[in-house]
């Protein structure tokens, strides 16, 4: 089995000290660490397991999200021709 860590872009809605909600899209609003960032209100951030690990363009958090959907896309339709 092959096992591996994922990190999704955010765009950070607020920040209040060392921790930011940011918006993963459709609704879903989370809390996470930005100790390790300098991100402000309206950059995107990488998060993993609960922290921001990296600061973003748009269009690379845009081109991340297109990639992480087409690989969702590519799983379903494989289940689906079992």
């Amino acid at each position: 089995m092959i096992a591996m860590c994922l990190a999704i872009p955010a765009k950070v809605a607020n920040i209040e000290g060392d921790e930011a909600r940011v918006d993963f899209g459709e609704g879903v609003l989370r809390e996470v660490n930005v100790t390790l960032v300098d991100a402000k209100v309206g950059d995107y951030v990488l998060v993993h397991a609960g922290y921001a690990i990296q600061v973003l363009s748009e269009e690379e958090a845009m081109e991340t999200l297109r990639l992480w959907n087409e690989i969702l896309k590519s799983e379903i339709d494989k289940n689906d021709a079992l």
